[in-house]
C-alpha cells in the first residue's frame, strides 16, 4: 500500500474541465494518481454507442487511479452552468480550490470539416467552434477559479494550448485562440503574481487521443490507430498519450516553487524529463524541439534511431525560423 508521501496530492481540490475523454481523462487519472480529489466535467454524463467517453468512465478510472472523483455535468458554453459548478466547489469544499485545468474544447469536428480549406472558405461559425468552448470558456473559468484562489492566497490555474500558437497547423481560428491562450496566461499571471497564484499555459506533444487519432487517419495525417506513445510506425515514434499530461501537471501542482514559471508556456516532455515523469508504457518522449525530434522528422532514415540522437533542446530562434514556421508576436 502506497503511503501519503507516494501521494503528494492528498486533499488537494482539483478541477479538470472537458474531462469525458482524451487529455481531460488522462489528465485527471494523472491526478488522481498523486491522490487529489478531482471534480470532471463534460457533456456525456454515461456511454452509448455514438459516444466516445463519458463522465462515468473518466470517474471509474479516477478511482481506480486512487483518486476522488466528483463529477457534474456542465456544458462550458453556458456560463450560468458554470458559475453553478464553481458554486458547489465552493459549498463542498469550504471556498477551497487548489488546481483549475482548462481543457474544455468543442472544436474537432469543425477542424475536420475545414481541414485543407483557406479560412474565408469556411463560414464565420468557423471561430466560434473553435473558440467559444475553448479560449472564452478558459477565461471564464479561470475568473471564477482566481475568485477562490486570490483568498487562499495559493492556486495553480493551467491552460491547455499546444504549438498551433507557435506555428500554423489546423487553421487560422486554431492558431489564433491557442496563442491567445498564451497571453492568457501570462496575462493572468501578471495580476495573480501577488495573491501566490501561478497562471500557465501547458503545451502537450503529438497526443493520441481518441479525437485527434482519428481525425488524423481520416485526414491521413499518419496516425497511431492505437493512440499510445510509440507505435512501430517511424511516422509516430513521438507519440504522447493523454496520461503524460496529467502527470507532468500533478508534478506542477506538488512543486512548491512552481510560481517561479508563473506565465510562462510549459512544455509537457521536457518537464517530464525535468520532473522525472514517464508516459504509460514507461517511454518518455522528446520535446517538438528537442534534437532529438527535430533531426529524426528531418531525416526519416534516422527516426528508427531517435534514441541516439541527444535530446536537446534547440533554442526558439531556430524553430522560428525552421521546423515550425511562423513567429508568435
Amino acid at each position: 500500500m502506497r503511503n501519503h508521501f507516494e501521494k503528494p496530492l492528498t486533499g488537494t481540490i482539483a478541477l479538470v474541465t472537458g474531462a469525458t475523454r482524451g487529455l481531460g481523462k488522462g489528465i485527471a487519472i494523472g491526478l488522481a494518481e498523486a491522490g487529489a480529489t478531482v471534480y470532471l466535467t463534460g457533456r456525456t454524463v454515461a456511454a452509448t454507442t455514438e459516444s466516445v467517453g463519458s463522465l462515468e468512465e473518466t470517474a471509474e478510472a479516477v478511482t481506480e487511479a486512487g483518486g476522488v472523483a466528483l463529477s457534474v455535468p456542465v456544458d462550458h458554453s453556458d456560463d450560468d452552468q458554470v458559475r453553478a459548478l464553481f458554486e458547489r466547489i465552493k459549498t463542498e469544499q469550504s471556498g477551497r480550490l487548489d488546481l483549475l485545468v482548462n481543457n474544455a474544447y468543442a472544436g474537432v469536428s469543425a477542424l475536420k470539416a475545414a481541414y485543407g480549406k483557406p479560412f474565408w472558405e469556411s463560414g464565420p461559425d468557423f471561430w466560434d467552434a473553435c473558440n467559444n468552448v475553448g479560449l472564452r470558456s478558459h477565461y471564464v473559468a479561470s475568473v471564477y477559479a482566481a475568485r477562490l484562489m486570490v483568498p487562499q492566497r495559493r492556486g495553480l490555474i493551467c491552460t491547455l494550448s499546444s504549438w498551433g500558437g507557435l506555428s500554423y497547423i489546423f487553421g487560422v481560428p486554431y492558431g489564433v485562440g491557442k496563442a491567445a491562450c498564451d497571453r492568457m496566461a501570462a496575462d493572468m499571471a501578471v495580476e495573480l503574481k501577488k495573491y501566490q497564484v501561478t497562471a500557465l499555459s501547458v503545451w502537450p506533444g503529438i497526443v493520441g487521443t481518441e479525437l485527434m487519432t482519428q481525425f488524423a487517419a481520416e485526414m491521413g495525417l499518419g496516425a497511431n490507430s492505437g493512440g499510445g506513445a510509440q507505435s512501430d510506425s517511424n511516422s509516430n515514434y513521438n507519440w504522447e498519450t493523454p496520461l503524460l499530461t496529467g502527470r507532468v501537471i500533478a508534478a506542477l501542482a506538488a512543486d512548491p516553487e512552481v510560481m517561479r514559471r508563473t506565465g510562462q508556456v510549459q512544455i509537457v516532455a521536457e518537464l517530464a524529463r525535468e520532473y522525472g515523469v514517464v508516459d504509460a508504457d514507461g517511454h518518455r518522449p522528446a520535446s517538438l524541439r528537442s534534437l532529438r525530434f527535430v533531426l529524426p522528422s528531418a531525416v526519416p532514415g534516422l527516426q528508427p534511431h531517435a534514441d541516439w540522437v541527444p535530446d536537446v533542446e534547440l533554442p526558439w530562434p531556430f524553430l522560428l525560423l525552421g521546423p515550425l514556421g511562423s513567429p508568435k508576436v
